[in-house]
C-alpha cells in the first residue's frame, strides 16, 4: 500500500512537472546563431538538400560514429549473453505449426521490397527523411520477417559479421580519407559536391550513409538471429 502511494506521489509529481513545463513554453521567434549559420549555409557548403543529413554525417560526424558504436557494442553484448543461455542443441525438440499460407505467400513478396526500401532510404537521405539508421532498420525488418515465418532458420552470423566489419571499417576509412582531403573527419568533401537535389551529389555523404545502413542492419539482425536461436525463448 506504501510502494502504491509512492509511485502515485511521483506519478503526480512527474505530471506537474511537465504541466508548467507545457505552461511555460514558448517558441523562438527566430534562430540563434549557430542555428541560423547552419539553415542559410548548409546546403552549398555541404551540398545536401536534407539539412539534418547534413549535421548529422558531417558537422556532428565524431557523435554518429559514437552512436554506431554504441548500437555494436549492445548487438555484441547480446550475442554474447544469449551465446551462453541455452544455444546448446539449438532446434532439436522444438516443435512449431507451420506458418500459414498467407505469411509465407506475403513474405516471399515483401522481403525483397523491404530491403530495396530500406536501401532506397538510406541511399536517398540527403534527399529525403531518412538515412542510414532508419534504413538499416528497415532492412532488419526482413530478417524478422523471414525469422516469423520460419523461426527454426538458421542466419549466418558469419556473413552478418562479415557485412558488419566491412561496413564499419569503409566508414572509419571514409572519415580518416576527410582529415587527409578535405576539411576534418568524415568531411564528405573529398568527392565533388555535384548538383543541389541530383542522387549523385553531397560528396561522400550517399557512400557514408549507405555503409551506415549496411553496419546498422547487421546489428539489429544479430541480435534479432541470437533472440531467435534461445532455447529460453
Amino acid at each position: 500500500m506504501i510502494r502504491r502511494g509512492f509511485v502515485i506521489l511521483l506519478l503526480l509529481g512527474l505530471a506537474a512537472v511537465f504541466v508548467g513545463l507545457m505552461a511555460s513554453y514558448s517558441p523562438d521567434e527566430t534562430l540563434n546563431l549557430s542555428a541560423r549559420y547552419y539553415a542559410e549555409h548548409t546546403a552549398q557548403d555541404i551540398g545536401a538538400a536534407n539539412i539534418v543529413t547534413a549535421i548529422i554525417v558531417t558537422f556532428r560526424g565524431l557523435d554518429t560514429l559514437g552512436e554506431v558504436t554504441v548500437l555494436f557494442l549492445t548487438a555484441a553484448i547480446v550475442g554474447l549473453v544469449l551465446s551462453h543461455g541455452g544455444r546448446e542443441g539449438w532446434g532439436s525438440g522444438r516443435e512449431l505449426p507451420p506458418a500459414g499460407e498467407l505469411l509465407t505467400t506475403g513474405t516471399r513478396l515483401l522481403v525483397p521490397l523491404i530491403l530495396l526500401l530500406g536501401a532506397y532510404v538510406f541511399v536517398n537521405g540527403h534527399l529525403t527523411p531518412g538515412g542510414g539508421f532508419q534504413g538499416g532498420a528497415i532492412l532488419a525488418s526482413a530478417i524478422l520477417l523471414l525469422l516469423l515465418t520460419d523461426p527454426l532458420r538458421r542466419i549466418s552470423h558469419r556473413l552478418i559479421t562479415a557485412i558488419e566489419s566491412t561496413a564499419g571499417l569503409v566508414f572509419v576509412g571514409i572519415g580518416l580519407l576527410g582529415i587527409v582531403l578535405a576539411g576534418g573527419f568524415l568531411d564528405n568533401r573529398i568527392l565533388p559536391i555535384g548538383s543541389l537535389g541530383a542522387l549523385f551529389s553531397a560528396g561522400a555523404i550517399p557512400i557514408i550513409y549507405s555503409f551506415i545502413g549496411l553496419k546498422v542492419g547487421a546489428e539489429f539482425s544479430s541480435m534479432l538471429a541470437y533472440l531467435s536461436e534461445t532455447e529460453d525463448l
